[in-house]
């Protein structure tokens, strides 16, 4: 049975809170970007075997972490030049920024591309990258006593509608039995989840498995609680105006072969990717380092997309449930033309 609508703000309120008075304009003017462009969908056409001379792409690198990981793996020498690597990484952020044409290419959860498409933005996913442990946990406010997901009931709790940690939080109250009127969701943008934390804005708010270490040794009296959600997918994705243009569909298929290697190296070689990431860049002692590194997922990219598929579908439906979007079929949400280049790119343990 599809649970209540969201007591409290409606959904223009969710919207606007998370992208801000401009992009919620925009978001409202996507219907008519969208029918203006009505044939501006991903040509079935063969992509370009060759990366056309000077062609460049504006990579998102959240925290610089793919920029890094591209540099100690040694890739210097891409058939493309990267103009910009763009500290961007929330799914509204992304969106903001692919609609200003300031970003090609993000890297980003499952949730952001059915948002985009909610408001009326077109844009594909070109590749996954299949995650099978959890990667975030629940918060509490310092001094709470919540101990488990049941207790929620009657609790605020930090949302974002179009990030992977608003799905995440979804899917737990589901499990927990939990409609959404039995709880008050606080729409605000996981940057902003700690904040509200602290000042005890929200009383439980999903973080993940990298910020909770430094959380819980500034606050004592907090603590977390372990959730086997499973937010399944990391993907990228790229608007279909760059896809459409044919030396940039060339260059994000060469990108993503290495976007693949580069989750492998880091996977294969976690101390380095401690000491030059989580502590020289992330304030990270190397034990927190070392926990969060544990807790990381075996990269796996499948040469056929069924699953994510699947599981992007059961997302939106589940956020059409609740009346954040309108439901529909997300197969639209990808490219196959791409489907298969990260899993030929990397060994076969990391394709099942």
């Amino acid at each position: 049975m599809p649970s209540p609508p969201v007591s409290g703000p409606d959904r223009r309120l969710f919207l606007t809170s998370l992208l801000g008075v401009t992009a919620a304009a925009a978001g409202l003017s996507g219907c008519a970007d969208s029918s203006a462009a009505a044939d501006e969908t991903a040509s079935d056409a063969p992509l370009a075997s060759k990366v056309p001379a000077g062609t460049s792409l504006k990579i998102s690198s959240y925290q610089n972490a793919q920029q890094l990981q591209f540099k100690l793996a040694g890739f210097d020498d891409l058939p493309f030049k990267v103009s910009n690597w763009l500290n961007i990484g929330a799914g509204p952020d992304v969106i903001n920024a692919f609609r200003a044409k300031s970003l090609d290419v993000a890297n980003n959860a499952g949730i952001p591309p059915i948002q985009a498409h909610y408001q009326g933005f077109d844009a594909k996913i070109v590749a996954i990258n299949i995650t099978r442990k959890p990667n975030y946990l629940f918060a509490t406010k310092p001094g709470s006593d919540i101990r488990r997901v049941s207790d929620f009931r009657g609790k605020r709790l930090a949302f974002s509608q179009g990030q992977a940690q608003g799905v995440v939080l979804l899917r737990a109250l589901k499990k927990a039995g939990l409609a959404y009127d039995d709880v008050e969701l606080v729409p605000l943008t996981s940057n902003q989840f700690l904040t509200a934390l602290q000042s005890g804005q929200v009383d439980i708010a999903p973080l993940a498995n990298t910020q909770a270490p430094a959380y819980l040794t500034q606050y004592k009296s907090a603590r977390t609680i372990t959730t086997d959600v499973v937010d399944l997918l990391s993907l990228l994705w790229a608007p279909v105006s760059v896809l459409n243009d044919r030396a940039k569909a060339a260059a994000v298929a060469a990108y993503v072969p290495y976007w693949a290697k580069s989750q492998v190296w880091t996977y294969e070689h976690p101390d380095e990717w401690n000491e030059r990431f989580y502590v020289g860049t992330q304030n990270l002692t190397l034990a927190q380092a070392k926990a969060v590194t544990a807790l990381a997922n075996k990269p796996l990219f499948p040469p056929r997309w069924d699953e994510a598929i699947r599981w992007e579908q059961e997302t939106a439906d589940l956020l059409a449930e609740g009346g954040f979007v309108k439901k529909f079929d997300v197969s639209e949400l990808f490219d196959h033309r791409f489907e298969s280049l990260a899993a030929k790119a990397v060994p076969a343990e990391y394709r099942r």
